[in-house]
């Protein structure tokens, strides 16, 4: 490549759980640079899935991550052009990049759900996601699924 990479921006932690990864995610929810109300949206989610799951022994923020966990796929596949015609070929993900389609799975299915505030949206998404279920669940068993089925074509990988 001519280009240099770009550098990697330094993710500062939230003020309330001082963790990067919960500002990577508000970051994700995020419209039009209004951080603050990404904050509000993630942390009243939050108070919700501890006020659904009070007989759980994990906090809210444990619960979150054990979520995305869930919904985090380990496979993907990307369309590769060999001699006219198009494979779908299996290939492993990226750590980063499974943190980042979990993340956006979770918010995108979120937004689509029925229900008042978002905030109660993303609580009921993160709730399903850690009972391994729900729409961010189901698409990444749908993308386990494909890659499965399309492992013959595993050596053409980049």
């Amino acid at each position: 490549m001519r280009k240099a990479k770009p550098k990697k921006r330094l993710i500062l932690p939230d003020p309330v759980f001082n963790d990067t990864k919960v500002t990577k995610f508000v970051n994700h929810l995020m419209y039009d640079g209004k951080k603050n109300v990404s904050f509000e949206i993630f942390y009243d989610a939050l108070d919700i899935v501890k006020n659904k799951m009070a007989n759980e022994e994990k906090t809210a923020l444990e619960i979150w991550k054990t979520a995305l966990d869930n919904v985090t796929p380990q496979v993907e596949v990307k369309s590769r052009r060999i001699g006219g015609a198009t494979f779908q070929v299996p290939t492993e993900i990226r750590a980063d990049r499974k943190e980042a389609i979990s993340m956006k799975n979770v918010i995108l299915f979120a937004r689509k759900r029925g229900g008042k505030t978002m905030a109660d949206k993303l609580a009921s998404e993160i709730l399903d996601a850690y009972n391994n279920q729900g729409g961010a669940f189901k698409r990444k068993e749908d993308m386990h699924r494909m890659a499965e089925a399309n492992r013959a074509f595993a050596h053409f990988r980049f």
